[in-house]
């Protein structure tokens, strides 16, 4: 179906790497909804990670859903996907059709209050692909979402991503940015983030 009023869309300006920003992806009564049924509808876990070979409580808690067999591995953990549920096939269905991309795998972050994060990283395991396509939704309190060019010192940016937004990190993203969600200073509610990505 034709979208005749297609949804706001910023282009980030920054270079060697394709951005794209969807404030208002979902409305406000939908997000609302959206947020509810993911916050009840998940088995959160809460994984140790390996960082600088020190095994660490993850600073958040997350779940993996997917194609049956497709697991992902990040940060020496190994996550075995949850069958799809129809919320998430939900969002799935409408961000595939403005991402113009099929995704087998969605990770979901559950950042429960500021002290809560993930540190600078890139979503470029080898099961991604060398150049993936990764979109990121999120649900729920505003966070500080910054990125920095891996070598260029001036391609750096922070954005807040908003209940209902979206954002596209495309070609080059992967390869050239490293991106975080900083702990912050001041109190914050529950933020559900969903990644959806394709593993091949």
């Amino acid at each position: 179906m034709l979208d005749l009023f297609p949804k706001e869309k910023i282009v980030l300006p920054l270079p060697d790497a394709v951005f794209e920003f969807y404030p208002n992806f979902f409305d406000k009564e939908e997000a609302d909804l959206l947020l509810e049924k993911i916050l009840t509808e998940t088995p959160w876990q809460q994984d140790d990670i390996t960082i600088f070979g020190k095994k660490i409580a993850q600073p958040r808690l997350t779940c993996l859903f997917g194609n049956e067999g497709k697991p992902y591995s990040y940060s020496g953990i190994t996550m075995q996907p949850n069958p799809w549920n129809s919320t998430l096939i939900f969002i799935k269905d409408k961000i595939e059709q403005t991402a113009e991309k099929n995704f087998t795998t969605v990770l979901a972050n559950l950042y429960r209050n500021e002290k809560d994060s993930n540190g600078w990283h890139a979503d470029n395991e080898k099961e991604l692909g060398r150049n993936p396509i990764i979109a990121s939704v999120s649900f729920g309190e505003v966070r500080r979402f910054q990125l920095k060019h891996n070598t260029n010192p001036e391609a750096k940016m922070t954005l807040n991503l908003n209940h209902g937004s979206l954002l596209l990190m495309k070609e080059g993203s992967q390869i050239h940015y490293k991106h975080q969600i900083p702990k912050e200073t001041k109190s914050k509610n529950n933020r559900i983030n969903l990644t959806f990505r394709s593993i091949l």
